[in-house]
């Protein structure tokens, strides 16, 4: 299993996620939590180092099983954020994930971040990739649109965000 790392240019690189990550991308989440929340179910979980290491030895699990490739993404070696991608190989699919520090929003790390990574799921062999997010969340979405994927469609009260469900804009790119 080789590692895997990209040059993003500008001083941005996306590379695996691993134990050494897990303090600074926790201090990121906390740092970040309020706008998390309005996005992301597992922002609600309790945010502890305990957890962060529990799910990072999860993560580099499935990625040892070749079933997800999780990032972290740097910039000037400063973890800025995440993006990820989860396989699924019997429906020859994977799932796109990607957040950024809020003082880094709209300048193109997480869209570089996420070209690489369309990248590789195509380079597998994936006929797929998917992205869900809350449809409140414009931004994703206009990611999304931008990286040349479909809206699909709407799941109504899929996702959980703290004490409320909100719908899910499915989008999808085929290769």
């Amino acid at each position: 299993m080789a590692a895997f790392g990209r040059d993003l240019g500008d001083g941005y690189t996306l590379t695996l996620r691993d134990l050494s990550t897990v303090e600074p991308l926790h201090e990121l989440v906390l740092a970040n939590l309020d706008r998390l929340r309005a996005a992301e179910p597992w922002a609600w979980q309790p945010q502890t180092r305990e957890r962060a290491v529990l799910h990072t030895e999860h993560l580099l699990g499935q990625y040892a099983m070749d079933r997800a490739l999780p990032c972290v993404l740097r910039l000037d070696d400063r973890i800025v954020g995440a993006a990820s991608l989860a396989f699924d190989a019997y429906l020859g699919q994977a799932s796109l994930g990607y957040w950024v520090d809020a003082g880094l929003e709209g300048r193109g790390a997480v869209r570089r971040a996420a070209t690489v990574l369309v990248g590789v799921a195509k380079a597998r062999g994936a006929a797929r990739v998917e992205i869900r997010t809350a449809v409140d969340n414009q931004r994703s979405r206009r990611l999304a649109e931008r990286l040349g994927f479909t809206e699909e469609g709407t799941l109504r009260s899929a996702m959980p965000l703290g004490p409320t469900r909100v719908d899910v804009a499915v989008y999808g790119l085929v290769f």
